[in-house]
């Protein structure tokens, strides 16, 4: 992990726990990296101890050695006009990271003014050239795969994924936490954002991320993407199962959501019984994984709820059941465990 500080810009969106994913995301994860947060909204107050500063000027007194766009927007377009924002951070000699679809390279007179300032444009979301289609190698992996799957998208798929790679690493384990997204690049310095992949290399990409995860560690959590049936974002989901080719899969899921995210069609999700013959059938012929635990985001609900939803869920799929964030990952971590075995 390198020594950067961040500056993450969050204006507008700070306090957003959808729109400011990224910044959500590096503070649970990546806190030690984070001085200071940048939106006028909220300049002055704090956030885990974390300043929230209103310029770059501002943020520049808190040390930072690069600014971070912090937010997720559909479409992954930049919020408002932000132009002049990136600009004065690459002035002040910071580095700049993205994870928008819109390219920091693509923005007009910015690329230029890096080079003037001897900074760099890191956009997370770019691929590497040189991806291809799938080769088998993801079978010759030597490690367990485990991928996140889910009943919609934002659901927390990222989020348990780093929470069960932190309760392994807890305890001695060589776990790897694979990052898929922009967030995940953010929290753990390398990966690939697979929906920014030409379709055809997608399953490549995800080949590729648990050859090289092979090469850091033997318990592999790679970060879900999309949802199965979603009619919008199901293809970068199956590009990932086939792909990574997972030996086991833990099924996320948001309590008290019951319409597909983001879907013109409000299409209702399956159920979680449903879910699981899904993910199981789609599996790789070579590799038939399993559902082994259900992890649930109970963050809408009180703690009563919480544990009810848990307890339902266990009885509906006969599957541990749990909150990561809320109760600790370590039983749906004894599930994935009691699986390798």
């Amino acid at each position: 992990m390198s020594e950067k500080k961040y500056l993450i810009l969050a204006e507008g969106f700070s306090d957003d726990v959808h729109y400011g994913k990224t910044l959500r995301g590096v503070m649970r994860y990546r806190r030690e990296s984070v001085v200071a947060i940048l939106d006028t909204q909220r300049a002055g107050e704090s956030d885990d101890g974390v300043p929230i500063v209103a310029t770059v000027d501002e943020g520049m007194q808190h040390g930072p050695s690069a600014a971070l766009v912090g937010v997720v927007t559909q479409g992954g377009r930049f919020p408002g006009d932000w132009q002049e924002l990136l600009k004065s951070c690459v002035t002040h000699g910071l580095d700049l990271e993205n994870g928008l679809h819109v390219r920091l390279h693509d923005i007009p007179g910015l690329p230029e003014l890096a080079r003037e300032h001897g900074v760099e444009l890191r956009d997370l979301r770019e691929p590497p050239r040189d991806l291809s289609t799938a080769t088998g190698a993801n079978l010759e992996v030597d490690g367990t795969i485990v991928l996140t799957v889910g009943s919609d998208c934002a659901i927390g798929k990222m989020t348990a994924t780093c929470e069960l790679d932190l309760e392994a690493r807890k305890r001695g384990l060589r776990s790897v936490f694979v990052p898929t997204g922009q967030t995940g690049i953010a929290i753990a310095g390398w990966g690939i954002a697979v929906d920014a992949v030409v379709s055809d290399f997608l399953a490549g990409a995800a080949e590729r991320l648990v050859v090289e995860g092979a090469k850091r560690g033997d318990l592999l959590w790679v970060e879900g993407q999309g949802a199965i049936l979603h009619p919008v974002y199901s293809g970068v989901t199956v590009g990932l199962i086939h792909g990574s080719a997972p030996h086991l899969y833990v099924l996320c899921h948001e309590v008290g959501r019951t319409i597909t995210e983001g879907d013109p069609t409000e299409s209702p999700l399956p159920s979680l019984p449903e879910l699981i013959q899904l993910h199981e059938r789609m599996s790789l012929k070579r590799r038939p994984a399993k559902v082994v635990a259900i992890s649930l985001n109970t963050s809408t609900v009180s703690e009563d709820e919480a544990r009810a939803a848990v307890a339902a869920a266990e009885d509906e799929t006969g599957l541990p059941a749990d909150d990561p964030v809320r109760f600790g990952a370590g039983k749906l971590l004894e599930a994935v465990l009691n699986a390798q075995s």
